[in-house]
């Protein structure tokens, strides 16, 4: 039984026009295969990470401006894997399933090494990316492909295959190491899994089998990974150390109280009380400086992205299709949902940048990247007959 029953292909002759001849004439948005709403729900939370990344930096113009041609750039990249063809998509995962993987190998062997993570490649003048990005995208592409041409629910032999192409990435983002990443990368590819129709009883079983190997994972963590999910339990056990960053976050959330201080008046933000303030922790800015009604706001159109992703999602009529485009918005709601909870105290910190509001390109490209995958599927559709 699929856990979300979207609607399944049906069989039938592409509509035709009506005897006169006259064609219904295709919209702007139509032939440039973009979902306005999305597009500007999308348009409106990047606005608003733009202004909140101006406090966050410190009155910073250049970072703004620099975040604002990476979107640019995060647009135009949207705006063509929109006219891609489902069947294209299609015949490129292996291929870039491939490409992603030997990337990750290059990252291990010959990686730019930064706070401590050895994480990306560059190329000398030109760009400094992480590969582990890209498998956002071509992990959940690659899975979906395989499972669309096999009979589904998928069988044991179908799940250890797909078992094999998660766990590779995913142990070599591990060892970077980037455990947000690597989380975030298998969530993707296990969504497909998931939406490819196994059983409660069987996901019971997996949920059992995780739990069995918690004790496994615990001793491969390093050193720092361990000591933050001692500091998730008691944050104030170290509050001058690991504790700092959780203890700030949360104390600075609660003094925006209902309204906030106002924009470029937070205290914890702008006397740099807090970490990492333009990236993993830019939630505690907004809560600071906008209260609990500008975070709620916030939060009702990460909702509203997200529902719409979902209906585009639910009218794909081919198998490949609805696999990706569910992996593809879930994965998203799991960037904010990781975010918010690890900022506000509810899960352990793994540096997950809150989607489209944290400074950084390589997330920007990646997320708009899927949104514009997720539209393609919607206008490639076939047409049914009524």
């Amino acid at each position: 039984m699929a856990l979300i029953d979207l609607p399944r292909p049906l069989r039938g002759h592409p509509v035709r026009p009506p005897a006169s001849g006259i064609a219904r004439k295709r919209g702007v948005w139509e032939r440039v295969h973009l979902d306005p709403w999305l597009l500007g729900m999308l348009l409106v939370l990047m606005l608003a990470g733009l202004v909140v990344l101006y406090s966050a930096s410190g009155q910073r113009l250049e970072v703004v401006i620099a975040q604002g041609i990476r979107f640019g750039v995060a647009l135009v990249v949207m705006l063509l894997l929109a006219q891609v063809s489902t069947t294209t998509l299609l015949r490129w995962a292996l291929p870039v399933y491939v490409a992603g993987l030997l990337m990750l190998v290059a990252v291990e062997l010959v990686g730019d090494m930064g706070m401590g993570a050895q994480r990306w490649l560059v190329i000398p003048g030109v760009i400094r990316f992480q590969p582990s990005e890209l498998m956002k995208l071509a992990m959940p592409l690659m899975v979906a492909a395989y499972l669309s041409r096999r009979e589904l629910p998928p069988r044991l032999k179908d799940l250890a295959v797909c078992a094999l192409l998660i766990g590779v990435p995913v142990v070599l983002i591990a060892k970077q190491p980037d455990l947000g990443t690597s989380l975030l990368v298998a969530a993707a590819a296990i969504f497909v899994v998931l939406l490819a129709g196994l059983s409660w009883r069987f996901i019971a079983v997996l949920a059992g089998l995780a739990a069995a190997a918690l004790p496994v994972l615990w001793l491969n963590l390093h050193d720092y990974q361990r000591q933050r999910v001692l500091t998730f339990l008691d944050p104030n056990s170290d509050p001058l150390g690991a504790g700092w960053n959780i203890i700030q976050s949360t104390t600075a959330i609660g003094s925006g109280g209902l309204f906030g201080k106002g924009w470029l008046q937070g205290t914890q933000s702008q006397l740099e009380f807090l970490p990492e303030r333009h990236t993993d922790f830019i939630v505690a800015v907004l809560g600071e400086e906008f209260g609990l009604v500008g975070m709620l706001a916030v939060l009702v159109l990460y909702l509203l992205i997200i529902s719409r992703g979902l209906w585009l999602a639910a009218g794909a009529q081919d198998t490949f299709g609805r696999l990706l485009a569910g992996s593809i918005i879930l994965t998203f709601f799991i960037y904010v949902f990781v975010n918010v909870g690890m900022v506000s105290g509810i899960l352990p910190v793994v540096g997950v940048p809150l989607p489209l509001v944290s400074y950084g390109g390589t997330s920007s490209v990646t997320l708009l990247a899927g949104f514009g995958i997720l539209m393609a599927i919607h206008a490639h559709r076939r047409l049914l007959p009524r």
